[in-house]
């Protein structure tokens, strides 16, 4: 077989077995200790395949936390009531095809933290904390807390009352539907209190909210004249988060909702609020929560009420991105680009333009070879940070020659490193002859080729070399020998 020949197959098997690596963890690390019970697990993205199935087991190939969940084509996932603490953890992922069974990947262990000290207290995000006209046949959910294994729930008409719900364990459980409607017209008292085989979360603030009017007075209903339906409290339209820049405060928000009345709320001291303002607008000073309520006014044969629609409001503060680093993985392909960023501001990404368009993910795929540049953009407009992406090695940081005359100048052939900081590593380097002979093997950070085999110096001539690399395809070309 010639070497050209030699090559060809050298290239179609490197390409064969690329494209058939399976996913691997990127975090935690295999073996990893002391990982936070609420961790978010992520991996490589790979091509070419509809999803990813996970479980999670405190046994090899265990699914007791997770039971081969399908989790779409997102490298991520964040168990939703988190992880057991201070035990070995398993983690398998499979690769789900366009057709045929599911491809199993390697398993990822690691070890969760322990945790010494009781849960932090939870909040309500159904109904929301002081809401108003709330059906009576609502469910109750609150947040997740990390350390938390069970909450105990009492709800009540009164303050710290618990006659509907008295200290009722949940388990790991995020929400609760009362076997009964809740009294109408009426003030309801809740108090969540997370715990953990340490304690129970202590001074957890009670929390209210209200009850619509009997006969659903605040419900929507369908017009008879028209069919539509008609919505007795207005529908606000304002985001749950808004982000403002570090420097722009003091900031005011506006609302466009029509409404006979508003109010805005701080509620960032828990079960108490401070009413800031009664207009569409209010001016906000420091980041936090916020409550914004909208309300219609309605009378009816027990007097006027109000029907309200009420929303929680996260103010964060933006600023510009760091582009802490760039990760490159090269495929059959091409390249898989990830921008690692932070900052206290939501970010997109675009890659060699400024203007976009931009994306949620950090994360390209099949990138062509050449040189980029990643772009991260504040969502809120606090700024655009940019970084250029390191070039991939290539046959230029190769000598075209070398003459091992002995006079100590250019007498040995060896790759030249770049001033760059490059992701690519060179494993091994192979030296062949016109024929396709392998004559030498050098490592990449020693002295390299000094043009002899078996003691015996090589003719003036060309040669090929073939570099592999652990984390791109190999290259190859040829160099003279000049004597």
């Amino acid at each position: 077989m010639s070497f050209f020949l030699r090559l060809i197959c050298l290239f179609l098997t490197s390409a064969f077995f690329y494209g058939q690596e399976c996913t691997e963890f990127t975090f935690p690390n295999n073996g990893a200790d002391n990982i936070e019970v609420n961790t978010t697990l992520t991996w490589t993205n790979v091509l070419g395949y509809n999803g990813y199935i996970l479980s999670i087991g405190t046994t090899p190939q265990g699914t007791d936390i997770l039971d081969r969940k399908p989790i779409g084509t997102n490298p991520f996932y964040t168990p939703p009531l988190g992880l057991p603490d201070n035990i070995t953890m398993y983690a398998t992922l499979s690769l789900v095809p366009y057709d045929g069974p599911p491809i199993s990947c390697d398993e990822l262990v690691f070890t969760t933290v322990e945790i010494t000290t009781p849960p932090t207290c939870s909040i309500l995000i159904t109904p929301d904390n002081n809401a108003g006209s709330v059906t009576i046949i609502t469910d109750i959910e609150w947040e997740y807390v990390p350390t938390a294994t069970g909450y105990y729930l009492s709800i009540g008409t009164t303050p710290n009352g618990n006659e509907i719900v008295n200290n009722l364990d949940i388990k790991n459980e995020l929400s609760y539907d009362p076997p009964e409607d809740l009294p109408q017209n009426s003030n309801i008292y809740v108090k969540i209190e997370p715990y953990n085989d340490i304690g129970i979360a202590t001074s957890c603030i009670e929390e209210i909210f209200t009850t619509s009017f009997a006969v659903y007075v605040c419900d929507p209903y369908i017009s008879e004249a028209t069919g539509e339906l008609i919505y007795r409290a207005p529908i606000i339209n304002l985001p749950n988060i808004v982000g403002i820049c570090s420097d722009e405060l003091p900031y005011t928000i506006s609302s466009n909702d029509n409404a006979d009345g508003f109010r805005w709320f701080l509620t960032n001291s828990g079960s108490e609020e401070t009413l800031l303002s009664e207009t569409q607008s209010v001016a906000i000073s420091t980041p936090g929560k916020y409550r914004f309520e909208a309300y219609n006014k309605i009378t009816t044969d027990a007097g006027d009420i109000e029907c309200v629609s009420s929303k929680l409001i996260d103010v964060v503060a933006s600023e510009e991105a760091t582009i802490t680093s760039i990760n490159i993985t090269n495929t059959a392909m091409g390249k898989t680009i990830n921008i690692n960023a932070t900052g206290g501001g939501q970010y997109e990404y675009s890659l060699d333009n400024r203007d976009g368009p931009y994306q949620d993910s950090p994360i390209f795929t099949e990138i062509l070879s050449g040189d980029h540049i990643a772009f991260v953009r504040d969502k809120n407009g606090c700024g655009i940070t940019q970084r250029t992406v390191d070039r991939d090695i290539s046959q230029k940081d190769f000598p075209s020659f070398f003459t091992p005359n002995g006079d100590g100048i250019n007498d040995h052939w060896q790759y030249i490193p770049p001033i760059e900081n490059f992701e690519a590593v060179i494993e091994v380097i192979h030296i062949f002859n016109q024929y396709g002979s392998l004559i030498q093997q050098i490592n990449p950070n020693r002295m390299g080729w000094d043009g002899t085999f078996n003691n015996r110096q090589m003719p003036q001539s060309d040669y090929w070399y073939k570099a592999s690399f652990l984390n791109q395809k190999p290259i190859m070309g040829h160099f003279t020998l000049k004597r």
